[in-house]
């Protein structure tokens, strides 16, 4: 893969004003509907969960309404369980992960959890397909108060006020534009030198350094590679620049980064890590690997009871 030493907005070592915002937001377009993908199967679910409208992220003229969905009965004493998808808009199994667990697996654990599930936190970047929300900004460095990304703010105004949630899982993917495309706008974006990332072929995960679980994460690869492979390492042993703990496992202080697996101190924390570039797979095995790690991570607390 080539790794552009420069990106076409901005001048090299300045960070972007308002200017090369806005010169990088006219270059992006709509590619898909988040009314037809994603709030059109809220519907479909509304008679088996509570829709929960949390707000809405408001760019010029587009407005986008943010819905969670939440268990009809939430039961004191319950594991609480928070799924997120789609805090990265381009991550899409992330969105269609959680909403297939919604339609096919969530009853299941009628009774058992109480679960609340954001299927698709950024549904701008969604659309046109972008990890920043419209601001150039990466809605998950910005879960931390005061939060400059509308969606992130949104999300924690939902979460703050539900009390204690033992699980967290926040799905992801690393794709191959990370490397192509992101990194560099990033560096371009903040005025600093592009370095070159590895992008890992398959499936990890990123615990929490400040509360490592490593049986949580290890239960969870196990479920995931029945579906998808799980990555290997790389030359130096890691992951994506970051030593491993445990295989297909890295560590990230989640809290301090402002990443959306910390935003509710819950025990059992994790950030899924599909890689949807390997001709190893498909949409399906992307969507299905979520549905599994979610499924794991559940059924893994609930073992513990």
């Amino acid at each position: 893969m080539t790794h552009p030493a420069f990106y076409p907005i901005g001048t090299p070592g300045q960070a972007w004003g308002p200017a090369e915002v806005a010169a990088w937001r006219a270059q992006l377009v709509r590619q898909r509907s988040y009314a037809e993908d994603v709030l059109i199967v809220f519907e479909r679910l509304r008679a088996r969960f509570e829709v929960l409208p949390y707000g809405e992220v408001l760019y010029g003229s587009d407005v986008y309404p943010l819905f969670a969905l939440q268990s009809l009965e939430w039961q004191p004493g319950l594991p609480g369980v928070l799924v997120t998808g789609g805090v990265h808009g381009y991550e899409t199994s992330g969105v269609h992960g959680a909403l297939r667990f919604l339609d096919q697996h969530a009853e299941a654990y009628t009774g058992r959890v109480n679960l609340l599930v954001a299927p698709c936190v950024s549904p701008w970047g969604y659309e046109r397909i972008h990890r920043w929300n419209f601001d150039a900004i990466d809605p998950n460095r910005s879960f931390k108060e005061p939060s400059a990304a509308q969606e992130s703010a949104a999300l924690m105004r939902l979460v703050a006020p539900l009390g204690q949630f033992d699980v967290h899982i926040d799905l992801h993917e690393t794709t191959d534009t990370d490397a192509s495309e992101f990194s560099p706008a990033k560096a371009a974006r903040d005025g600093v030198p592009y370095t070159p990332v590895h992008i890992p072929d398959g499936f990890y995960l990123v615990d929490d350094t400040e509360n490592p679980q490593p049986e949580f994460q290890q239960a969870i690869i196990a479920a995931v590679e029945r579906v998808t492979h799980i990555a290997p390492s790389d030359t130096q042993g890691g992951l994506i620049g970051s030593p491993q703990f445990g295989r297909g496992v890295i560590r990230y202080p989640l809290k301090s980064l402002g990443l959306c697996a910390g935003i509710t101190g819950a025990r059992y924390t994790t950030t899924t890590e599909v890689y949807p570039d390997s001709p190893r797979v498909t949409p399906e095995h992307c969507n299905a690997a979520q549905v599994a790690a979610v499924c794991a991570a559940i059924d893994f607390v609930l073992a513990q009871r």
